[in-house]
């Protein structure tokens, strides 16, 4: 095994003499950085008896710095549903708008939270990922969105509990 000797004067300014390391290698190691961090948090709470997606209070924006970056969308909510009978349960969805141009899905269903007994008020907390690359520098606007998917009546952040969005801005690669 060959020894290379240490060069000492780079050593200690902690610089790289030029042609050791490829430029490609120091673009790529500057990726997967986190850039910006946005948390939104809400406690207003929302309900629906409805079977398609409605929108809830909880919404969160962030501006990319760069068309290659990717948004980390962290999601926790506190969820219960209502049902005459036993399985109820709730859907969501997370939605994106891009500079005001209208909501989308861009991530469903996620499991929310339900009940598995006649008449009672079980609150679950809920919590999804996901990984968006929105391809833009205008500002993103992420919404959660829900709906009944069985039972009579859903809910989230019923008694004034947190729902939240944890937005994180991810150099692309």
């Amino acid at each position: 095994m060959a020894l290379s000797k240490i060069d000492a004067v780079n050593f200690l300014t902690g610089t790289i003499p030029s042609g050791n390391i490829a430029t490609s290698s120091l673009a790529a190691a500057a990726t997967g950085k986190v850039l910006q961090v946005v948390t939104a948090v809400d406690t207003t709470g929302d309900s629906t008896s409805s079977g398609s997606y409605v929108a809830s209070s909880l919404v969160a924006s962030i501006t990319p710095s760069s068309t290659s970056s990717k948004i980390l969308i962290i999601l926790n909510a506190a969820t219960n549903a209502q049902s005459s009978g036993s399985g109820g349960y709730c859907h969501g969805a997370i939605y994106r708008d891009i500079n005001g141009g209208g909501y989308s899905d861009i991530y469903s269903p996620i499991m929310l939270g339900g009940i598995k007994q006649t008449s009672l008020y079980m609150a679950s907390s809920s919590g999804a990922e996901y990984l968006d690359s929105p391809n833009t520098t205008s500002q993103c606007n992420y919404k959660l969105y829900f709906k009944l998917n069985s039972g009579t009546d859903c809910f989230l952040s019923n008694d004034s509990t947190k729902k939240s969005f944890t937005l994180m801005e991810i150099a692309g690669w």
